[in-house]
């Protein structure tokens, strides 16, 4: 194994790695926020009405 990083610069082939995995990673959130469904930004925000109505309120604090 030691003689694949005698080819190749340590320093320039992990900042390579880095650098693809970041942008793959931008990529991949920017295709997710540009849909309906995984927006989580823009999405529908406030809970449905019969979600609210499934919810019970904590008991008070002691």
């Amino acid at each position: 194994m030691y003689k694949v990083w005698l080819i190749f610069d340590p320093r320039r082939t992990l900042i390579a790695l880095f650098s693809f995995l970041g942008v793959l990673a931008f990529t991949i959130h920017f295709i997710l926020l540009s849909t309906d469904r995984f927006n989580w930004l823009d999405g529908e925000g406030a809970p449905t009405a019969a979600a609210v109505a499934d919810m019970t309120p904590l008991p008070p604090a002691l």
